[in-house]
């Protein structure tokens, strides 16, 4: 990718969210950047997952993800541990305080502002992502506060980009 393009898509605003799953009584979650409102009525939000990571394998099984709006409060010890941690080597739930919906998801209770439950009606699949679309079947204030952008993550807190995130460039 040539360098123009690259900083006109750092120009880009994002969010930093967790998006969540379960198979079974597995439970886990990842940090995501790209997570958006497509349509309004009725309500429905897609995210892109890397294909590589377990929550996708749980989305895919379950068609079911929570999607959990992360405070600008958050330390990154906690974006840390749904970031740059595998659900394969580590229970982050077990870590990280949580509660879960009425059909049994995880929702994020630290550093959490809003959770929504998604239910993907379709998914597009791309190079190393899918993205997953569905409508809202809940919806939860946690928190007030200020979200935490990706603008933010990088110029403030000096976090990183994992490299199966949708923004990654080596």
């Amino acid at each position: 990718m040539d360098s123009v393009t690259l900083k006109s898509l750092c120009d880009m605003t994002y969010g930093l969210y967790i998006v969540s799953s379960r198979d079974g009584d597995r439970l886990n979650g990842q940090i995501v950047n790209t997570a958006f409102q497509v349509t309004a009525e009725p309500a429905r939000i897609a995210v892109g997952i890397n294909r590589k990571n377990l929550t996708h394998d749980y989305i895919t099984r379950t068609g079911r993800y929570t999607l959990a709006a992360l405070a600008q409060s958050a330390p990154m010890t906690f974006i840390g541990l749904f970031g740059f941690r595998s659900g394969r080597d580590t229970d982050k739930f077990a870590v990280a305080g949580h509660g879960k919906t009425a059909s049994g998801l995880p929702v994020p209770k630290e550093h959490t502002l809003s959770v929504l439950e998604v239910l993907v009606e379709k998914t597009v699949e791309l190079d190393t992502h899918t993205l997953f679309i569905g409508t809202i079947a809940g919806a939860e204030k946690i928190a007030e506060g200020e979200p935490l952008t990706y603008s933010y993550y990088h110029n403030v807190l000096k976090g990183k980009t994992q490299k199966n995130a949708t923004t990654y460039n080596s």
